[in-house]
């Protein structure tokens, strides 16, 4: 069944979120808190475990570096764009809204788990990859692995960051659903080189989010997301 894998996903990540949910209301302040740097740091070594796998190769015996340019000019670049078309703002007034809508007026940090948890499980090539797969050959093994994850943490965001984490889901069902209703006219242009740089970019991403959970938001991490088209991008420049 095409279309079954975001399915999937979907479903993993309410799950997980009511799970979170369900045991946050018995943590006190300092569990939550402690809960919340734990996650930070995660997701801080998932941004530099594929960012370093992207950047590191074996050569002759000895590891070498490389992508930095990409990085730089897709990051300055996208958050030029990002800027201009101001998507975090868009993101927090969405937030806001849902916010209203679910009668969760009284949750101090719905926006920031909201927009936190979506930027965590929707950046990535895991994403781009099993959506173009269901789409085209109905295989959702690889969005069912992603829900496994994004389950286990959403689970963890809501028991620090509260139930806003939960509706991560919108976002990962529009986006992984309209990639598998695309998946043939996408898949001609996800080369692997391109799958590489977003892979790359998509990490430095969220090693931003992990800051932004440690540290308080000093990033604005969605006004950074047009860097991934534009690493997508310069894998057809002639260089």
């Amino acid at each position: 069944m095409i279309g079954l894998g975001t399915i999937l996903n979907v479903a993993g990540i309410l799950a997980g979120g009511l799970l979170g949910a369900v045991f946050g209301r018995f943590l006190p302040q300092r569990f939550q808190d402690t809960l919340n740097s734990a996650c930070g740091v995660c997701v801080l070594f998932l941004g530099i475990a594929g960012a370093m796998e992207g950047m590191l190769t074996l050569r002759d015996g000895a590891l070498v570096s490389g992508g930095s340019m990409l990085i730089i000019l897709s990051l300055v670049l996208g958050g030029l764009a990002g800027e201009l078309l101001n998507i975090d703002s868009a993101f927090e007034r969405f937030g806001q809204w849902l916010k209203i809508r679910t009668g969760n007026a009284k949750e101090q940090r719905f926006v920031e788990g909201f927009v936190t948890a979506s930027l965590t499980v929707c950046i990535g090539a895991m994403a781009v990859v099993g959506a173009i797969e269901d789409g085209i050959f109905g295989d959702w093994s690889i969005l069912a692995t992603k829900a496994v994850l994004d389950l286990i943490i959403v689970m963890v965001m809501t028991c620090s960051l509260g139930k806003g984490c939960l509706f991560s889901a919108i976002p990962v069902g529009l986006v992984q659903g309209l990639i598998t209703v695309l998946a043939r006219l996408i898949k001609p242009v996800m080369t692997d080189a391109a799958l590489a740089n977003l892979s790359l970019v998509g990490s430095v991403l969220i090693f931003c989010v992990g800051l932004n959970l440690i540290w308080g938001k000093k990033i604005r991490v969605a006004n950074l997301l047009p860097a991934i088209l534009i690493a997508v991008a310069a894998a057809f420049l002639p260089i």
